[in-house]
Formats: C-alpha cells, structure tokens, sequence
C-alpha cells in the first residue's frame, strides 16, 4: 500500500492518477475533505490520524506541504512554513518509521538552498536558504535523513525546481494567460537562467528514488537539463499560443526602475503589487540547478521538452 499525502495538491494529483493507470494500491491524505471521499482527512500535528493512515503502509509519498509564492511578509506566515514544512513532516515520518513503513519520499525545493546567483548549482552548494520556506524544508530535510537513519527506512530528499504543467497554479501559469491576454510586458534578454521540471518528470523522479535502493539517504535535485531565460519563456508561451514573435522588448532600466516604484508603494500601501523588485528578479534574475546527480548515480533524465511542457500546460 502506498500513501500519498498532499494527494489532492497539483502534484499529488498527477502522482495518483499514475498509480491508479499502473493498478497500484494507494491511499490519499488531504488536509480538507473534498470529492475524493475515501482519502484521510487528517491534519499533519495529529500523531494519531497519522498513525492510522500509516497502518499498513509500505512506501510514503510527502507531498503536502504549505507553498510559497514569495518571501514572507509577516511572522504568522514564517511560522506556518515552518509548523507545516518541517514540523509536519517531522511527525509524519517519525509516524511512518513507527509504524514500520519502508519507504519514504519527501519533495523538497531548490529553496532549501543559498540562492545560487548566476551560477549553476549543484546539492553541495555551500551556504543557507534566506527564506523562511526555504529554510523549513532544509529542517524537514534533516528530519527525514535522521529518521531514516533511526527506523531503517529508505529515505530519499526530492529538491523540485519550478514545476509546471497542466492544473498547476504557478508562476508559469499565470505568466502564460497574461501573455495570452496581451498583458505580460515583452521582457528584455539578460542571459538568466531559469531551471524548471515538466510535473510528469517529477512524478518519474519520485517513482524511481522510492523503487531504487541506490538512492536511500540520498537527497537530489529534480530539474530539466533546459534552464531558459525569461525572455525566451516569454517568446516559447507565445509560440506556443500561436501568438506572433514580439520584436520589441522594455529596457531592464525602464523595469528595474517600475519595480523601484513598486517597492514604495507596497510600503505605503502594506499590500503586495503586480511589480516588484522580488517579482522582477524572477523574471530577469537566474535561479539555475544542476540534476547531474540524480542523471550520474540513477540513470534519471528529464523527458519532457520545454516547448511539449508548455503545449500540455496550456492546454484546456
């Protein structure tokens, strides 16, 4: 029997729907009833659901967790990262290795790294997340590692790049309609680089670590080998909306100098705007990672194009 919590979440979701065309056993965990009536309905702080949606239970896939958008404007929302992201996690595997579960997949982020610059990084990557998102999943990375080592269980770390795909609610989704809608500005060319894995990639990644015993105690990024640039982004949502190739862009000055304004404004305002500087250096700026060790030691390769992620993202 396999568990999935998070299983009404957007990767969750594709992860079941593969199990179910494989004719595997699995059972859902969600926080909140929904239409899938035989899930767990159960929140990550209580030991004892928990432990009931642990029983009989071979292999744990940990998808649940609270996801970031952009970095924390108050100190309610750094507690939730860490109450759900590391807290919950903690209890979940320390339920799962008591209740003699042998497996257990934890998805991650590339933010439970140093933000990587220019650079293409790999998990050795010295330095400390910045983010209070970024630094609950490094503590949950260390929990499962740990309980690994205490239950004997085969534990595996899953850092996810940008995921994207159809039923995502991402960044790259809603840069996608506003560019089809004309309301997404044509973004100059800086060289960035920005890494991001197809959510069916994903979901290969996760089935093979949980199958392969190579890869327990092992932690690995999960990326696409394209890391595109967010001009390029911008032309490949166009084409691939049958949208004409946009000749003009707006100068990185005239941009920079918007999201300035942005800044002061939220200041002023004590609420977030459409530009800013955070939102800006995720469009111009590199958020680059290497899947070379995942590639080298199991044989795990991206499949999905950039250009054939984009088709079936958009697609309705």
């Amino acid at each position: 029997m396999i568990l999935v919590s998070g299983s009404s979440g957007f990767i969750g979701r594709r992860l079941t729907s593969t199990l179910r065309s494989d004719a595997l056993p699995y059972r859902g965990m969600v926080r909140k009833p929904g239409t899938n009536t035989s899930a767990f309905v159960t929140d990550l702080a209580d030991e004892y659901a928990l432990a009931q949606a642990c029983a009989g239970v071979d292999c744990v896939f940990h998808c649940a967790g609270y996801a970031h958008a952009f970095a924390s404007r108050s100190g309610d929302d750094s507690a939730k990262h860490r109450e759900v992201n590391f807290e919950g996690t903690r209890h979940l595997v320390d339920v799962a290795g008591r209740a003699g579960v042998r497996r257990f997949i934890f998805l991650s982020s590339v933010k439970a790294m140093a933000e990587p610059g220019e650079n293409c990084v790999d998990e050795d990557f010295p330095g400390s997340p910045e983010t209070a998102y970024g630094q609950s999943k490094l503590a949950a990375e260390q929990s499962v590692l740990e309980a690994g080592r205490c239950y004997g269980m085969h534990v595996v770390n899953l850092r996810l790049a940008m995921v994207y795909g159809s039923g995502g609610r991402g960044n790259l989704e809603r840069m996608g309609r506003l560019v089809a809608r004309g309301l997404f500005p044509p973004l100059p060319e800086t060289g960035n680089h920005r890494s991001l894995v197809h959510v069916d990639d994903v979901v290969s990644a996760m089935r093979l670590v949980a199958a392969d015993d190579r890869a327990n105690g092992r932690t690995y990024i999960v990326a696409g080998r394209e890391a595109p640039s967010g001009r390029a982004l911008y032309d490949a949502l166009r084409q691939m909306q049958g949208l004409p190739p946009c000749r003009w862009s707006i100068p990185a000055a005239a941009l920079r100098w918007a999201a300035g304004v942005g800044d002061g404004l939220e200041k002023m305002l004590g609420r977030r705007l459409p530009l800013n500087s955070e939102v800006l250096d995720r469009l111009l700026g590199s958020a680059w990672y290497s899947p070379n060790r995942i590639e080298r030691e199991l044989g795990w390769i991206a499949r999905v194009s950039l250009l054939d992620g984009l088709s079936e993202m958009l697609r309705k």
